[in-house]
This record gives C-alpha cells, sequence and structure tokens, in this order.
C-alpha cells in the first residue's frame, strides 16, 4: 500500500500488514505440543463424563504415577531424538537397574553397612543407576565412536539387556530388603502433601532439562546435532560427546523410573517395563519430537505421556479390552505425525 509522505511530498510503502501472524499460529501455540495438550483437556472432560470414577481422587492419584514413570524416561529418549537418533533399549535398562538395586540391597543387608544409617540403600542406588549409566555409555560409544546406526545399537542392547535381566534373575523376581527397605519406599512410593513422589521427580526433570536445553550451551548443540550434524560439526560441536552424554541421560532416567517401579511394586521381576519402548517413543513423538531430530522438548514429553495414559486410563474405566490400547498408540503415533505434517505445511504456505 502506497501513500504520499507529507514531509517530503514522495511516494511511501507501507508493509505494516506484513510480517503479521495470528497468535494461535505464533510459538508455542503454533508447536504439535499445543495442539496435543488441547486435545488432552478435551478429552479429560469427556472421560469426566463417561465415568464418574475419573475425576476421582484415587483414579487421579494412580494416573499421576502411572504415567510419571513412562514421563521420566521420556523426558531422556526425547534428547535423543532431539539429536536424530532412537533408543530402543530404555524399557529393558529399567528391569536391569531395578533389578541390580534390589539383589545389591539384598546383598548387603546383614553386613556392615547395616551399622551406617541409609549407607546399604545409597549404595543400592548407586549400582542401579550405574548399571543404566554403563548402558547409556554402550549405547553412546558404539553410535557416536564406532558409528553404528542408533536403531540396530539400541535394538541389539535391547535383547542383551534384558538377557541379563532373566539371567542373572533366573526368571524370579527381586524384592529390596535391609533396614532401609522403608525408608526406600518412602523415597520411591510415598507422597508430599498427597502428592506422588514419582510425579514431583518428573517435574523437577523436565524443569531441569528444559533450562539445559533452552539456555545452555550444550541445549544449542544438542538442537543443531539434530538440526544438520555435519553443520554442527563445522560449527565446533563436539559430535561424539553430545551423542554419548544424550544416551547416558536417556539410560540414567530409564534407571532411576525402574527403580521408582520397584518402589512401586515392592518387587522387580524380569519382564518389568516390557514393551514400554513403543509407549515411551510413543508420548515423546506425539508431544512434539521429530524422529528426523532438531525438535522437542519437555514440555511436550510430559504432556505426551500423560495423554496416552489418561487415553489408557479411560479404556480401563470402560470396561475395554487392554489388547486394544497397543492398537491405539500406534494410531495415535501415526495420526501425530500427520497432524505435524499438515501443520508444517500449513505454515509454509
Amino acid at each position: 500500500m502506497s501513500e504520499l509522505s507529507p514531509a517530503t511530498g514522495s511516494q511511501t510503502s507501507d508493509f505494516s500488514n506484513v510480517g503479521r501472524t495470528r497468535w494461535w499460529r505464533r510459538g508455542f501455540f503454533a508447536s504439535q505440543t499445543a495442539y496435543v495438550a488441547a486435545a488432552l483437556i478435551a478429552i479429560m472432560i469427556v472421560m469426566s463424563f463417561l465415568s464418574s470414577a475419573f475425576l476421582s481422587s484415587g483414579n487421579l492419584a494412580n494416573v499421576a504415577k502411572n504415567f510419571s514413570f513412562v514421563g521420566i524416561v521420556t523426558l531422556g529418549v526425547t534428547l535423543v531424538i532431539v539429536t536424530g537418533g532412537i533408543d530402543l533399549s530404555v524399557g529393558s535398562t529399567m528391569a536391569l537397574s531395578a533389578i541390580t538395586c534390589a539383589i545389591v540391597m539384598q546383598t548387603v543387608s546383614g553386613t556392615a553397612f547395616d551399622s551406617v544409617p541409609i549407607a546399604g540403600m545409597l549404595v543400592s542406588l548407586g549400582a542401579g543407576l550405574g548399571v543404566a549409566l554403563l548402558v547409556g555409555l554402550a549405547n553412546g560409544l558404539l553410535i557416536a565412536r564406532i558409528g553404528l546406526s542408533p536403531f540396530v545399537t539400541t535394538l541389539g542392547m535391547l535383547s542383551i539387556v534384558r538377557g541379563l535381566a532373566y539371567a542373572v534373575t533366573e526368571g524370579r523376581g527381586q524384592a529390596p530388603t535391609g533396614p532401609d527397605v522403608d525408608l526406600f519406599y518412602g523415597i520411591t512410593d510415598g507422597d508430599i502433601a498427597g502428592v506422588p513422589v514419582a510425579i514431583i521427580y518428573l517435574l523437577i526433570l523436565a524443569i531441569i532439562i528444559g533450562i539445559a536445553l533452552h539456555h545452555t550451551a550444550f541445549g544449542r548443540h544438542v538442537f543443531a546435532l539434530g538440526g544438520n550434524e555435519k553443520a554442527a560439526a563445522l560449527t565446533g560441536v563436539a559430535i561424539e560427546r553430545v551423542k554419548i552424554a544424550v544416551y547416558v541421560l536417556s539410560a540414567l532416567f530409564a534407571g532411576f523410573a525402574g527403580i521408582l517401579m520397584l518402589g512401586w511394586l515392592g518387587s522387580a521381576p524380569a519382564n518389568l517395563a516390557t514393551g514400554y519402548e513403543l509407549t515411551i517413543i510413543a508420548a515423546a513423538v506425539i508431544g512434539g519430537a521429530n524422529l528426523n531430530g532438531g525438535i522437542g522438548g519437555p514440555a511436550g514429553a510430559v504432556i505426551g505421556a500423560l495423554l496416552i495414559e489418561v487415553i489408557r486410563n479411560g479404556l480401563v474405566l470402560a470396561g475395554i479390552n487392554a489388547y486394544w490400547q497397543i492398537v491405539l498408540v500406534g494410531a495415535i503415533i501415526i495420526l501425530a505425525v500427520l497432524v505435524d505434517r499438515l501443520r508444517t505445511l500449513r505454515m509454509a504456505s
């Protein structure tokens, strides 16, 4: 649009209408996470009408606790996905970490550790997380240093770690014991002011990951690596170090969630968290993480995990066969990717 300048009499151009975008097409509101959050709210409203038990305090506590385990692991897997990788070994890592923690607690019980308050528990927790760290380090080194495919590497690690869980336990569940067992249950399955500690851990970790991703050099390097690995290398990003770090963090988050599940269940069976890989990756993708890399965040991870658990809980309350949950998770993954694709095309037009 053109008009005469009152000062010079010359013609000027008014481009005030250029570059303006509606508020729902900017920032968070234009992200897949926002669409999923809206869908979550809508589904929860529908569920509350379909079942009076959905909004009961007991059911909401169960939903919060159940989704927290998946959410914690999803935070770590989201980091891996943002770099353009994948981690299929997290479910097995959850199991082996929980089993290791329980076995070490059994082993140190009745020894000199009993004379030192919480020493046995701390050693057990360290052993469980240490196993997870080794799994993540192995994944990271094989992928970053040797150049193996993330999919193939973590798929193989899934089998190795799950096999170790069965071999160590001979298929029998392992329960924590010792003088600190009550404290262990308190920090893994207790609550603070009625809020399960698992969801408190999840929120704290989500805040930490959010700060790390958006306000530190490490976060910038993670996004740069997922956006364009070759360009990131040319700008001085330590590619190997970042890759190893995200796989270690993914495994540690899985190990921590496995230990929390040990406290929740009171025992760690060898088949603990079997099949969780699909649910966790689904939660990350539904929350907006792009499997091609470069996109993702903690808010999406939490919302995606909560959406899956709300749907699962709703199916249970409705009396629908649990096997349909698997079908629904797969359908939601495809739908989430489709919605993101359509949104990207529309924003580009």
